[in-house]
């Protein structure tokens, strides 16, 4: 699979592109989930076996709750995310981009055990790599996905450069450009920022390093940075 990018509409009509998560790290964020109740369970086999008989059928009820009950609680209450998945920037969702409910939790993880089958999660592993959005067959029957999570990118701080009025009314469209500009000029090279410049130098009457400077003084400007 060469495009994992899943294009989806939510119920409010807004479009996503989901990026999905391929078999490998699936697989380590599973196995760091599986390591993570190991250690739950050898900590608590400890403390629960000095109760005698009575310890011993508390750990199998905490051993049933923390193998099963584990992945669900965290994809319901942690935004689709156990600790696993979080620390490989998984999460999982509802094939249409909504948050993972209750129900589509439970099947998923239920159904593990048939995609463990026969050994070593082969049915799972060749669902998941047939599959375009990488899902295997519990995945399929709940109707979820598991998909990278997108981090919004950090808006670049203003330029410091002194602000400078417009000597002109400006329209929104052509404010939220020239605002564009100035924050993306850090990212482009000196020779493409006096190209784009050099576009506005009847408004301007300058040309080069001078043309960037006026402009991003005039981005400031509208910022409010006076």
């Amino acid at each position: 699979m060469l495009d994992t990018l899943r294009e989806v509409e939510t119920p409010e009509g807004v479009a996503l592109s989901l990026r999905c998560a391929g078999v490998v790290p699936r697989a380590l964020a599973w196995l760091l989930d599986l390591l993570v109740r190991l250690a739950v369970l050898t900590a608590l086999s400890t403390a629960l076996g000095l109760l005698g008989g009575a310890g011993m059928g508390v750990f199998l009820v905490t051993l049933f709750l923390v193998f099963w009950g584990y992945p669900v609680a965290f994809e319901v209450f942690r935004d689709g995310q156990t600790p696993g998945k979080r620390a490989f920037g998984l999460k999982v969702v509802s094939d249409n981009g909504t948050p993972v409910t209750w129900l589509p939790s439970v099947v998923r993880n239920l159904l593990r055990t048939v995609d463990m089958l026969p050994v070593l999660y082969v049915f799972g592993v060749a669902s998941s790599l047939i599959d375009r959005s990488g899902r295997r067959l519990g995945d399929l029957v709940a109707g979820t996905v598991v998909v990278y999570t997108e981090r919004a990118p950090a808006r670049p701080p203003p330029p410091m450069v002194a602000p400078l009025r417009p000597p002109l009314p400006l329209q929104l469209d052509e404010q939220r450009a020239l605002i564009g500009f100035a924050e993306r000029a850090p990212q482009m090279t000196a020779e493409r920022q006096a190209e784009l410049a050099d576009v506005l130098r009847p408004v301007t009457h300058e040309r080069v390093e001078v043309a960037v400077a006026v402009l991003r003084g005039m981005a400031n400007y509208l910022l409010g940075l006076r």
